[in-house]
């Protein structure tokens, strides 16, 4: 039963992270609301986590190792996310990994001239709202929720 259980949940995570790309990538790129760096970061929890997901069904071993590894990706996610929403709501400035548009690669005045005009996006401007809420405070809660049921499941995966 319980073996029953954790499948259902590796194919609920492999559906979920799917989703949340998705709809990570149609904010990005059909409302053309361009992402922040840790805006891109936090997408990799999702990423590991499908791909992860995905091995774990296809070749159907290593399940109790891939609940402790996801949850692992979305506590690194947690902390993301909540510096994130810190950064948003001023109680962190903003560090280097918000600002590495800033390296020039410029090798022409050109070039600088058009890295001058490009619009670079900050991590604690919200351009993207639902209810209210940044996709980062979303992010900070979805990421503690299933960090905490995938260490769960792990922990209750002998039991039954």
């Amino acid at each position: 039963m319980a073996l029953i259980k954790n499948k259902f949940l590796i194919i609920g995570i492999l559906i979920f992270c799917t989703s949340a790309l998705l709809f990570a990538y149609f904010v990005e790129h059909v409302l053309k609301y361009a992402p922040c760096n840790l805006c891109l970061i936090e997408r990799i929890p999702y990423i590991a986590g499908a791909i992860l997901a995905f091995l774990v069904i296809v070749f159907d071993k290593y399940e109790r190792l891939a609940l402790i590894i996801i949850g692992l990706f979305f506590i690194f996610g947690t902390i993301v996310s909540f510096y994130h929403f810190g950064i948003e709501k001023g109680f962190f400035n903003e560090s280097l990994v918000c600002d590495l548009s800033s390296i020039s690669k410029a090798k022409s005045a050109q070039d600088l001239l058009k890295e001058l005009t490009a619009k670079s996006v900050s991590c604690k401007d919200v351009a993207f709202t639902i209810f209210g809420l940044s996709l980062a405070t979303f992010n900070t809660v979805i990421s503690l929720i299933i960090s905490a049921i995938m260490i769960r499941a792990r922990l209750n995966y002998d039991k039954n």
